[in-house]
């Protein structure tokens, strides 16, 4: 038919522009954000390219619902601000008659919502934790990038190396500054490598260099020459691999544990799916607008409904992982109430003859005017 080509074809167009404007401005972010926590050391240079893909990934869900809900809106009141709602009203095509394009391009958006959701999204926090967790095991005199100071994760040393030799491991001309209750320490060596002990213990050791000790303002400072030089590198404690984040668990994994955070983070992944697909069947009637008038009051009160539905999600979520709701009485109310509103917003826009409806109430005004 040529209303559902016509239709199909506009969608998948302004869907397109929706999501390349969308999910540009979530990259930027995205991007600022993990550079500035690379220069803060937070994260490891190398890893900025990785840690942005996934990032990118763990939003996507939200962006595509987003998308949805934008372009089925954007599309229904483009149709009314140009008045071709009345043409395709007087061939006897229904606002109902929406309903079956516009599920038809939906619905594989709400597919891979859902494969994002359940699947790509618990992969990416995961690769994206192992990736941090990882950077931050590392040795404090590996983190150091030459040329810069770097402060030790115990905060009591300060590092500087004026380049690397070799692996990542062996580095030249070290200084290092520490504090402890003898007093200021400072070491400068002309190489520095760590070196891992029979018993687990790592060391940091300095060759061919010298040693200052003692206490600023003070004459009493003691200066040595050594050729070899050992300091223990503090260990962060490993966390025990039995207590993973819920967010990084895998579906499957959710399910088998029972416990209310898992709970909650599935109640988060089912709902994403279902808000696509009742966020995109309420634009169709949310997107009437007088032609006579603007259509910026729709696009507002669309943002006010996504981000009021997305956090009521949040809140119901919450409320499982708190054990202050329960599962099996939790996931589906809002939803619910999403499909009566649905449901709602479709009869107020048949029932043309209703004194609230926009045209009655239109009418009215005219009328009133006249008089």
């Amino acid at each position: 038919m040529i209303f559902h080509r016509a239709l199909r074809r506009e969608l998948v167009s302004s869907a397109g522009a929706s999501f390349t404007v969308l999910f540009s401005i979530l990259l930027t972010w995205t991007l600022i954000s993990i550079l500035g926590k690379a220069a803060g050391g937070k994260v490891a240079s190398s890893d900025v390219i990785a840690l942005i893909a996934f990032a990118a990934l763990n939003y996507l869900p939200i962006v595509l619902i987003f998308t949805s809900f934008i372009s089925v809106l954007m599309v229904v009141t483009r149709i009314y601000k140009d008045s071709e709602m009345v043409v395709w009203f007087a061939a006897g095509v229904s606002l109902t008659r929406f309903i079956k394009p516009v599920f038809l391009f939906v619905l594989p958006l709400v597919l891979l919502t859902g494969a994002l959701s359940f699947y790509a999204t618990p992969w990416a926090r995961s690769k994206s934790a192992e990736y941090i967790e990882r950077f931050t095991k590392r040795e404090d005199l590996q983190k150091v990038s030459p040329g810069q100071f770097k402060e030790s994760s115990s905060a009591n040393r300060i590092f500087f190396v004026e380049g690397v030799s070799g692996s990542s491991a062996v580095v030249r001309n070290v200084f290092v500054n520490q504090v402890d209750a003898k007093g200021t320490s400072v070491v400068v060596a002309s190489e520095g490598v760590i070196e891992t002990l029979p018993s687990g213990d790592r060391h940091l050791v300095l060759k061919n260099g010298r040693r200052y000790q003692g206490k600023p303002g003070d004459a009493d400072f003691q200066s040595m020459e050594f050729e070899r030089y050992s300091m223990r590198v503090s260990q962060q404690s490993s966390e025990s691999d039995g207590q993973k984040e819920t967010k990084t668990l895998p579906t499957s994994e959710l399910i088998a544990a029972g416990t209310n955070p898992a709970k909650g983070e599935l109640m988060w992944r089912m709902s994403l799916p279902l808000a696509c697909l009742a966020l995109s069947m309420l634009a169709i009637p949310l997107g009437f607008v007088n032609p006579r008038a603007g259509s910026s009051v729709n696009l507002i009160l669309a943002v006010l409904i996504f981000f009021t539905y997305n956090n009521l999600i949040n809140v119901f979520e919450s409320g499982i992982r708190r054990g202050n709701f329960t599962f099996g009485m939790s996931w589906w109310p809002l939803h619910l109430a999403m499909a009566l509103a649905v449901l709602a917003f479709f009869a107020w826009r048949l029932n043309v003859n209703h004194r609230y409806h926009p045209r009655a109430m239109w009418a009215a005004f005219k009328r009133g005017v006249r008089k």
